[in-house]
C-alpha cells in the first residue's frame, strides 16, 4: 500500500470506529455518546473521500456517507410513530440502529481485507 492510501486507511479506520460507537450506542440503552461523534465522522468522511477517488478506498467513504444518509431518512420518516405511539417508535428505531450497525460492522470487515465494498 502506498503512503497516500495508508493515510486514507487510517482515516477510513478511525471513521468506521466512530461510526461504531454511534451505532452501538443506538442500539444500547442508556450509552448514547451523541450526534457530536458522528457528525465528525461525516465531515472527515466528506472532506477526504475527494483524496480517495479511483482507489479501493472510494467504496468505503461512499459507504459509510450512504449509511448515515440511510439511517438518517429511515429515522426521519419513522418519527412520527414516537407521536402516536411509543412503543412503535422505538421499534422501528431499534432496527434502524441495527441495520446501520450491520452496515458499519460489513464495511469495517471489508476495510480490514483490504477489500472494496459492493455497490449500494
Amino acid at each position: 500500500m502506498n503512503p497516500q492510501e495508508q493515510g486514507l486507511y487510517n482515516v477510513s479506520l478511525v471513521s468506521y470506529v466512530l461510526h461504531a460507537i454511534v451505532a452501538i450506542g443506538a442500539v444500547l440503552p442508556g450509552f448514547q455518546p451523541g450526534v457530536v461523534l458522528l457528525l465528525v465522522a461525516v465531515v472527515i468522511d466528506l472532506v477526504k473521500r475527494g483524496e480517495a477517488q479511483g482507489s479501493w478506498l472510494e467504496s468505503h467513504f461512499r459507504w459509510r456517507l450512504r449509511s448515515v444518509l440511510f439511517a438518517g431518512l429511515a429515522y426521519l420518516l419513522t418519527s412520527w410513530m414516537w407521536f402516536l405511539l411509543i412503543v412503535p417508535g422505538w421499534i422501528a428505531w431499534f432496527c434502524i440502529s441495527l441495520w446501520f450497525l450491520y452496515r458499519i460492522v460489513t464495511g469495517w470487515s471489508a476495510l480490514q481485507g483490504r477489500r472494496p465494498m459492493a455497490t449500494s
